[in-house]
């Protein structure tokens, strides 16, 4: 079974991250393709614009988004494949670019991929 776990791109890449994506839909400020280590760019699975827009990294908004982009995951039809990719690995690490540790789009990410 896959473990998905999540990190923020700006940490320093570990062998023990596995598999490593990047979900956030805009490339994170003063990261090198380098540094990031990533195996794969998953932004057709990352909140809409106008998603990201609207909820702007309020926690108090967070609960409805993390509904809103759970129903953008369940709408989207190249998730599933995606996700299907993902489960080849033993360890997946959703790697994200927020401040925020706990309001981001890879902690929604990784509840919804661990409860499958």
């Amino acid at each position: 079974m896959t473990q998905f776990t999540i990190k923020r791109i700006y940490d320093t890449a570990e062998v023990s991250d596995g598999y490593r994506v990047l979900v956030d839909r805009l490339w994170p400020r003063g990261v090198s393709k380098e540094k990031a280590a990533l195996d794969e760019w998953a932004k057709d699975i990352a909140p809409s614009t106008q998603l990201r827009t609207w909820f702007g990294h309020d926690p108090e908004k967070f609960v409805e988004f993390s509904r809103r982009y759970r129903q953008e995951i369940n709408e989207n039809p190249q998730a599933v494949t995606i996700f299907k990719s993902w489960h080849q690995s033993d360890v997946v690490t959703l790697l994200y670019g927020a401040r925020d540790q706990r309001h981001n789009e890879a902690a929604v990410l990784s509840e919804y991929l661990n409860n499958q």
